[in-house]
């Protein structure tokens, strides 16, 4: 088992299969459209390998706040369907949640949406995580 940070557009391409499971809305070309912006702005995307495949990954960002001050947000984390609840997603949180350290950062945090059940209570029952808010978002047309 290996943690890599994915950089060139083929390691990005290689991913996509795995990031669709959890982004089903966008396809291959949105994706990669969406990353090249995201990247040059900080946005980091980690890859857990198993016998050299995918299974997981993670996105992540450092930003800075009045609320968390210096932080790791995790924008995506994901494991490929076939290989839940092997340890993957925990083993690359943890990872995470190293990288958040070495960075100086005071909090990894992220956001969940609310029908993810499964996800939850993986946070809270098993990373260590707690709510400690809502998200609200109004789509602007």
């Amino acid at each position: 088992m290996t943690i890599i940070e994915l950089c060139t557009e083929e390691e990005l391409r290689e991913a996509y299969p795995v990031m669709h499971e959890l982004r089903t809305h966008l396809d291959e070309q949105q994706y990669l459209d969406l990353l090249k912006v995201m990247i040059g702005r900080g946005y980091r995307l980690f890859a857990l390998r198993e016998d050299g495949e995918i299974v997981a990954l993670a996105g992540i960002e450092i930003g800075t706040n009045l609320y968390y001050g210096r932080h790791v947000w995790v924008y995506d984390l994901v494991t490929k369907a076939e290989a839940r609840s092997k340890g993957y997603g925990r083993v690359l949180l943890e990872y995470v949640e190293d990288f958040a350290r070495r960075e100086g950062c005071a909090c990894v945090a992220l956001s969940s949406a609310f029908w993810r059940t499964g996800a939850h209570r993986f946070y809270e029952q098993h990373a260590g995580y707690e709510r400690v808010s809502y998200v609200f978002k109004k789509m602007i047309e």
